[in-house]
C-alpha cells in the first residue's frame, strides 16, 4: 500500500513553500524577533490570508476551505520550515474546530465566516493538556470565568480568546472584556506570541464540545506541534547538508569527512520516521481511527526529541558560526524548544500515552 500525501496536498505544500520563502525571510524573522513592540506580523498574516490559510478548517458552508487535519498539518510543517512569526494554532486550528464542533448556530454564523476570511483572529488559553501548574486554572460559574492561565498563545492581534476551564469545557471571551488582564510573556521563541491571562468574573460564551471532541482538539494541537517540529528539524538538516557541501577545509568539502557525514545521516535517520508517524496520526484523527489519540501523542513526543537532536547536530556541523546571530540557526533551535514543550514535553506526553494504555480494559487471564 502506498501511503503518502495526495497530489493536492503535495501541491499545497509546494505552493505554500514558495509563498513563505518570499515572505518569511531570515531578515523578516529577525526584525520581528528584535522588535519588542511588534508582536503581530500583519504583513505575514495578510500573505497567509491571500493563500487561504485562515479558512483551512472552516467548513465550506461558512466560507472556508473545509479541509482536514492532515491538510492543516501539511501547512504547519511549511510554517515551521520558515519559522513564520504569525499566529496559527489559535485562529487557524483551535478556534475553527472548537466553534465548529461546539458553537451554537448563531455563534458559527457570526464568527466562522470572519475566521475564514482572516478578518477575525482568536487566541487560545488552555493549560489542561500539559497539566495545571501550581494550581493555576480557570473556573466557570454561571457563565463567568475566574482564574489564571499562564500560557495563552496567539494573543497578539487577537479580538477574542478561546479559554479552556478546569472542568474541561471551552468558552469564548472578548479580548476587551471587563475583568480580563493580559500580560505579554517573553519565551525562548520570539516568533511566538504568548501571554498570561488573569480573569476576574469575566463574561463568556460557552462552547458545547462533547468529551470526545475535547480530546480530538487536544490531539489535533499535538499533531500541529509535531508538524512544526518536523518542518523546523527538516530545515536544520537541509542547512547542515548545504553548509557541508559549501564549506571547504584542507582543500575538501567538509561533507566528505566521515564524521560530518555521520552527523547529517543521524539527523535524517531520526527525523524521517516521524514523517510517517505524523501523517498517520493526522489521518487517524480525520478518519476516526481508534489509535488516533495515541498516534498523535507519539508523533509529538518522537518529533520533539528528533528535532531537538537535529538542532543540536546542525549547530555542530556549522561549527562556531552555528551559534551566531548572523547565521540565524538559533531561530529554528528556539522554535524546536518551544514546540517541543508546548502542551507537555516529550516525557509528559509519553506519560499520557502510558495512562491511555493503563486505562484500557484488558481481558482477564484465561478469558477466551
Amino acid at each position: 500500500m502506498d501511503f503518502a500525501l495526495s497530489d493536492d496536498q503535495t501541491l499545497l505544500a509546494e505552493q505554500l513553500e514558495g509563498v513563505m520563502g518570499s515572505l518569511s525571510t531570515l531578515t523578516r524573522v529577525r526584525r520581528h524577533a528584535d522588535a519588542r513592540a511588534e508582536m503581530f506580523a500583519a504583513d505575514l498574516w495578510e500573505g497567509m490570508t491571500r493563500f487561504g490559510i485562515p479558512g483551512l478548517l472552516v467548513p465550506e458552508a461558512y466560507g472556508g476551505l473545509g479541509l482536514d487535519i492532515l491538510d492543516a498539518a501539511v501547512v504547519a510543517e511549511v510554517l515551521g520550515r520558515h519559522v513564520v512569526p504569525a499566529p496559527f494554532l489559535g485562529p487557524v486550528v483551535a478556534a475553527p474546530l472548537a466553534i465548529g464542533w461546539g458553537g451554537s448556530g448563531a455563534i458559527k454564523s457570526r464568527l466562522l465566516p470572519r475566521l475564514a476570511g482572516g478578518e477575525l483572529r482568536i487566541g487560545l488559553a488552555w493549560s489542561s493538556p500539559a497539566g495545571e501548574r501550581n494550581g493555576e486554572a480557570v473556573i466557570e460559574r454561571s457563565g463567568r470565568l475566574t482564574g489564571t492561565c499562564p500560557f495563552a498563545i496567539d494573543i497578539a492581534g487577537s479580538e477574542m480568546i478561546v479559554v479552556g476551564s478546569r472542568d474541561g469545557r471551552f468558552h469564548l471571551v472578548d479580548r476587551a472584556a471587563e475583568g480580563l488582564s493580559v500580560t505579554p510573556v517573553t519565551t525562548v521563541d520570539r516568533t511566538r506570541s504568548v501571554a498570561a491571562l488573569v480573569l476576574d468574573d469575566v463574561a463568556a460564551e460557552g462552547l458545547a464540545l462533547s468529551p470526545s471532541d475535547r480530546l480530538r482538539l487536544d490531539y489535533a494541537l499535538q499533531v500541529m506541534l509535531a508538524a512544526d517540529l518536523l518542518g523546523s528539524g527538516s530545515r536544520l538538516l537541509e542547512s547542515a547538508v548545504e553548509y557541508a557541501k559549501a564549506r571547504h577545509q584542507f582543500g575538501r568539502p567538509i561533507g566528505s569527512f566521515q564524521a560530518v557525514q555521520h552527523l547529517c545521516a543521524d539527523m535524517a535517520a531520526e527525523l524521517e520516521p516521524g514523517r510517517a508517524l505524523l501523517w498517520y496520526a493526522a489521518h487517524g484523527l480525520d478518519a476516526g481511527l481508534p489509535d488516533a489519540g495515541e498516534s498523535a501523542l507519539h508523533a509529538k513526543a518522537y518529533l520533539a526529541d528528533a528535532a531537538r537532536m537535529a538542532s543540536r547536530k546542525a549547530v555542530e556541523v556549522h561549527g562556531g558560526i552555528g551559534i551566531t546571530d548572523e547565521l540565524g540557526l538559533h531561530y529554528w533551535f528556539k522554535r524546536v524548544t518551544w514546540s517541543g514543550q508546548a502542551f507537555g514535553g516529550a516525557i509528559r506526553t509519553r506519560e499520557r500515552v502510558a495512562c491511555l494504555h493503563n486505562a484500557a480494559v484488558l481481558p482477564q487471564r484465561g478469558a477466551a
